[in-house]
């Protein structure tokens, strides 16, 4: 196993709910519908004192911004809300039209102290199964999936290789996930690919206007990103490290601590494969960002010269735990290519 990766825990979670209704309109941005709503019903089956800290971090949803994100459409300004608890939604923008008997993906990461399947089975898996069921008026609007679906299957990941712990309904209690097996098997860009990777194409909307890519952001709403301001090499890794280290064990959580994991000899190896890219991409295209979804660029980047090996682990990491600003919306991820 890649040593830098050793503190790090993660549980990786497929959803699969199957509409049992003739029709489902989803939001653009699924997760924004999906945090509120499964938000609010673990605070409710939770003791007043264990649910305190759920109530507080869903106070910046009102009932308006909360009724507008389960519109097809989405809110038209999401506030920078997250769970109480580490953790990303993920479901790139798709289609919005299902009918009975078709399936409904997304993919729930649970990451540092949280990654924890108990946690998972006592609250997350119970308040699915309310949503699956509810007739609440504050989200149930018409043709929303909210009381219009069943939990299908989910699976864990291992590695590339996604395990049932339900299937057609049915949970297996025996099923013990780890917070390490999400590594099992991955490679991390140490074996060498056959055809050289230089684009990187982002699946959702980033945003890391933090690390030096754009001017700083006055509402909750912040500008897209313009011209010259798409995302460099060297404020994805920095991103990256700030990640690394808010999941780091102990009350070090700093990028400086992150960089320490690696040697002497490995952190100059990675700071000569940034300063070899570049500061920017040769050739991109810019995206629309979908209506509902938070981010500053969506689109694909071209370089010139292919990713040294030096790189690749860090990057296929960043696109596993997504980098930037509201990662539990699923933002900051992408593919190599």
């Amino acid at each position: 196993m890649w040593p830098f990766i050793t503190p790090l825990n993660l549980i990786r979670y497929l959803i699969v709910w199957r509409v049992n209704d003739s029709m489902v309109m989803l939001p653009r941005c699924l997760p924004a519908a999906l945090s509120p709503v499964l938000g609010t019903l673990i605070a409710e089956r939770l003791p007043t004192r264990d649910g305190q800290a759920w109530r507080k971090a869903l106070a910046p949803w009102d009932a308006e911004t909360l009724a507008s994100a389960q519109r097809v459409i989405g809110a038209p300004n999401l506030p920078n809300a997250a769970w109480p608890i580490e953790s990303v939604l993920f479901a790139p923008s798709g289609k919005s039209a299902y009918g009975e008997g078709e399936l409904v993906m997304w993919e729930l990461k649970l990451l540092g102290a949280q990654a924890d399947h108990a946690l998972f089975l006592e609250l997350i898996l119970p308040a699915m199964e309310e949503a699956a069921v509810t007739s609440d008026v504050r989200w149930k609007q018409t043709h929303s999936i909210w009381g219009r679906f069943d939990i299908h299957s989910v699976f864990v990941a291992r590695g590339p290789v996604w395990e049932p712990i339900v299937s057609e309904g049915r949970l297996n209690l025996d099923y013990r996930a780890t917070a390490i097996q999400w590594a099992e098997g991955l490679t991390f860009g140490l074996e060498a690919e056959a055809k050289p990777l230089r684009r990187l194409g982002w699946i959702t909307p980033v945003d890391l206007e933090r690390w030096g890519t754009g001017p700083k952001a006055q509402t909750h709403s912040r500008p897209r990103a313009g011209k010259g301001e798409r995302p460099t090499t060297r404020a994805l890794l920095d991103a990256l490290l700030a990640r690394v280290g808010k999941l780091l064990p102990g009350k070090q959580h700093t990028p400086e601590a992150a960089l320490a994991l690696l040697s002497e000899k490995e952190q100059a190896a990675l700071w000569q494969g940034v300063s070899a890219m570049g500061l920017y991409d040769r050739y991109h295209k810019t995206d629309t960002i979908p209506k509902g979804w938070p981010g500053r660029w969506l689109g694909n980047q071209t370089f010139l010269e292919p990713f040294p090996p030096a790189l690749l682990p860090f990057l296929e990491l960043a696109s596993i735990l997504h980098v930037g600003e509201q990662t539990h919306f699923g933002c900051g991820t992408f593919v190599l290519k």
